[in-house]
């Protein structure tokens, strides 16, 4: 195929990181982007640099989609937009990238999960925590019985309040899908990913503590959860958990991921030192592991070269005509995580994944 030609749509923070992706990555150039935002299209041409003006600018991504100026195209828009972006797209044979969560809510994610498989174009969903090197050693880890059967899974992230988005939408639950979903889908789909198996109850408590509580837009205040605990229990007996506080920015690691086996334990953190390391309890013996980015990452942007790797995939599958390696069935079960566990918080009891009536072949 000759050079790829790529389209955005959504130009903000991550629609920004994606150009630069597709600048720095050999085989594919911007040819076109969207939103509904001048502001937004100004930030996209001013990375776009001198190939801007080679490049069809839209303020509606429905026109983007009809122009005739791309191969596939990168959704970055708004959370709460992804499901109505997602459906003109689909309709369409234009391969697809979609950044996390797919959709804010389970109901339009398996919406999206039957008009993506009803095409022959492929919908990849970005959840690009899989492809950071430490994260990416530690499933190798797991996946090679070192640990022996894994047993329990602990992941913890004490970061930095949400960043201003336009129009302040990511202040908002109805608009991302609640914290859990927005920011935490990555680490359910690591969960999913490491485990191997469904969730079947999800027990979660959290609220909105220190963040955002003098916040009001339009006369709403802002209503994000800022810290949670999520413990999640799968089919094949193995325990998830999760440990988020989003007021935590004075800390060693933002992230932390434990894998506990029968065998020995593995753990590696971020920023961290690039090591994962691995013991075993018959020797006690705790052993690194350095977990280098690959070589082939020529933008490391915000995610330690993982959106990079992504984007890169995307389009080798692209032009390979492969099934993507992060399909919306993964899209839809890390949302169903963040959901039942905001449900649960809400009703202040544990959640059943049956109580969705999901279908069995979700």
């Amino acid at each position: 195929m000759r050079e790829l030609r790529i389209g955005v749509i959504g130009t903000g923070m991550m629609g920004c990181e994606h150009i630069r992706n597709v600048l720095a990555l050999d085989g594919a150039r911007i040819t076109a982007v969207s939103d509904p935002y001048e502001t937004s299209l100004v930030w996209a041409q001013k990375n776009l640099g001198e190939s801007a003006c080679d490049v069809g600018i839209f303020g509606d991504h429905r026109d983007l989609l009809a122009s005739g100026l791309i191969d596939a195209v990168i959704v970055a828009s708004p959370n709460f937009t992804h499901v109505d972006v997602l459906r003109d797209v689909l309709a369409t044979e234009i391969p697809v990238l979609v950044e996390k969560p797919m959709c804010t809510s389970i109901r339009d994610c398996q919406d999206i999960v039957v008009a993506a498989e009803n095409r022959s174009a492929i919908t990849w969903v970005g959840l690009e925590y899989r492809y950071m090197a430490p994260i990416a050693k530690l499933l190798e880890v797991i996946r090679s019985g070192e640990l022996g059967e894994l047993k329990m899974l602990a992941i913890r992230e004490h970061r930095f309040p949400f960043l201003v988005k336009v129009d302040n939408w990511n202040r908002f639950s109805r608009n991302t899908g609640g914290t859990l979903v927005e920011k935490c889908c990555h680490f359910f789909d690591l969960m999913n990913l490491a485990i191997g198996a469904r969730p079947l109850r999800v027990y979660a408590s959290g609220g909105q503590d220190v963040n955002h509580l003098d916040e009001i837009y339009e006369n709403q205040r802002a209503d994000i959860l800022d810290n949670a605990f999520v413990i999640v229990d799968y089919a094949n007996g193995v325990r998830a958990s999760l440990d988020l506080c989003m007021f935590a920015e004075a800390g060693r690691n933002e992230q932390e991921i434990v894998a506990v086996g029968s065998l020995g334990k593995a753990e590696t953190a971020l920023p961290g030192d690039g090591q994962v390391y691995v013991g075993h309890r018959s020797d006690r013996v705790v052993t690194p592991h350095l977990a280098t980015m690959d070589a082939s990452v020529a933008h490391a942007g915000f995610h330690f070269g993982a959106s990079f790797i992504e984007v890169a995939k995307f389009c080798e599958a692209v032009r390979d005509g492969r099934p993507p390696e992060v399909g919306v069935r993964d899209g839809l079960w890390s949302v169903v995580i963040g959901a039942a566990a905001h449900r649960s918080i809400d009703e202040q009891r544990s959640v059943l994944i049956s109580e969705y009536n999901l279908d069995r072949n979700d």
